[in-house]
Order: structure tokens, then sequence, then C-alpha cells
């Protein structure tokens, strides 16, 4: 059932693909300008609020719940279904490996009690509210993520950039098929629970695995280095995006993996893009002379895991 689908937060990674996702399935999308509109005008007559707003991790503090709020009232104005993409930071340092849409919320840091309260917000209010959880973002074109932003610069010189532990597994997300899955599940909200949450399994692979990918992907040796932290450090006590950065390291160091059973019983369909193919479009969006001088690829040592 398609519908109309007012999108926040469109020019960003995370709604831009929304956006299209919607747009190719049929939605009639709308694209809210912050700037110049009113959440609650321009909501009126959509059947989804897809919620990609973002602030940077500086302003989460103080915009993060006024934004939720603002959200949940112009949905409940307009009897319209909320679809907001989660992530991994409630679960915390102490979490188990896998996290399950029944894994406790029991982050103790700032952004992960932050993100806490946002999903709490939800699941008090009385609009259908849809959360979909992921891991880090893979993006087709170069939107400031971890990945284009600090790991593949590197790549044009056979390095991958890695932020932690190589041997440890870490969630990805490639946004055109995390982007596909919302808009399945805005189809069928009707059929859906008051608050549903959900994970997208997406990808697990450790660093190593990730540079064996990008290998066969580029055609070319691709071999970890490891990210100095001691400067992001020395910068958290004046810059306040640099402690936020530190803040949030664990998860590089803590092996994790989202459980996607749920969301396969409700979607049994849903194809993943193959990781080469996501990885490589991937990288190629960081840096596109990358194919410019193809070198002979690194040997897989096998134990590589497409999931």
């Amino acid at each position: 059932m398609v519908g109309s689908a007012l999108i926040l937060g469109a020019t960003g990674r995370f709604g831009r693909n929304v956006a299209e996702a919607f747009w190719n399935a049929g939605w009639t999308v709308r694209l809210f300008d912050r700037t110049s509109e009113d959440l609650n005008t321009a909501a009126a007559g959509v059947d989804v609020i897809v919620n990609g707003w973002n602030p940077a991790y500086p302003d989460w503090e103080k915009q993060a719940m006024g934004l939720t709020h603002q959200v949940i009232a112009a949905a409940r104005l307009h009897n319209a279904t909320v679809i907001f993409p989660g992530n991994v930071y409630v679960y915390g340092a102490d979490a188990p490996q896998i996290f399950a849409p029944e894994t406790p919320h029991r982050a103790t840091n700032p952004l992960g009690r932050i993100r806490i309260d946002m999903e709490a917000a939800y699941r008090a209010a009385d609009v259908q509210t849809i959360i979909l959880r992921a891991g880090d973002f893979l993006d087709t074109a170069a939107s400031g993520n971890w990945f284009d932003k600090v790991m593949a610069p590197s790549l044009t010189k056979g390095k991958l950039t890695y932020p932690g532990n190589p041997d440890i597994p870490h969630a990805w997300a490639y946004l055109p098929d995390f982007a596909i899955a919302i808009e399945k599940l805005a189809r069928m909200r009707s059929w859906l629970p008051r608050f549903t949450d959900l994970s997208f399994e997406g990808y697990t692979l450790t660093g190593n695995q990730m540079a064996t990918l990008l290998s066969e992907g580029l055609s070319r040796s691709v071999e970890i280095k490891q990210m100095a932290w001691w400067p992001v450090k020395m910068a958290a006590p004046v810059f306040p995006l640099a402690r936020h950065l530190c803040e949030m390291r664990y998860l590089w160091d803590k092996p994790h993996q989202l459980d996607g059973s749920a969301l396969a019983s409700f979607l049994p369909d849903l194809r993943h893009t193959d990781p080469v193919e996501a990885f490589r479009t991937a990288a190629l969006a960081a840096k596109p002379d990358l194919m410019e001088r193809p070198h002979p690829p690194k040997p897989s040592h096998g134990g590589l895991s497409r999931v």
C-alpha cells in the first residue's frame, strides 16, 4: 500500500537514499525544507513521515529531543506513521555481541542515553512508529560518514585506514538496501503493530575481511592501516566533535552484529547487494580516481563471511 511520504532531512545520506527508494516504488514524495516550512503544515495529508533529521553530535543534547517531539506532534495531528532509522548506540559497551530487537537498551554514555530517550519517546507516543536499526552506513556518494571520510581516502595508496581492531566484526549497512527495506515496511504499515522495532542485518565484517572485499572489488591490493586516535584525543578538550568521537570509539573494538531474523519474517524476499559491489561502490564514491591505476588484487586467504 503506497501513499504519500514526507522526508525529513532529505539532503542527508539517509534521507536522500530513502527519498529515491520511495520515488522508485511509486510514492508521492515531499521533501521537507526546515529553513522555510512548518512541519505541521507540511505533514498535512501525508501517510508516512520519515524522520531523517540527524544533528551533528555536539548538537544532540540541545536539539535531538526537541526534534523528536516535533515529529511526534505532527504525526499525531495528521494520523501519520513515523519511520525512524535506529542505530546501535542504545546498547552500550557491555551489551552482548548480537544486537536483537529485544536486547535491553542500557547504554550509559551521553550519546547513547539520548538515543535511548528518543526511542522511548516514540514507544510511549500514541502514533504508529517503525524503527529499523542498522550499523554504520555505506553510501553511493561521499556524504561524510566513517567509511568515505576516514577509511577510504588512503585506498589510493592501497591502505584501508581502520579505526579499531581489524580482527573484530563490525556491523555495516548499504544505504540503498536499507532504504528499500524502509520503503517495504512503510508499504505494509497497516499490518504492523503501533510500535515496531526491527534490525537490519546488513554485513558483519572484520576490518581484514573488508580489505579482502575491497581488493577484489577494486582489483588492487588493499591492506589495513591502523587509524591514529591520539590527534582526536588531544583535540577532545577543545573540539566537541572529537570528544564525541572518542565517546563512541568502543564500537570499533566491541564485536557486534545485528540479528535480522525478525525483519526477515516480515520481508522474506528482501535482498542484499553483494558486499563486494557495495564496498566497491562506496569506495569509488569516496575516491573516484581509484580505478585510474589498478594494481594486482591481494590474494584471498579465506575465511570471508558474506552476510
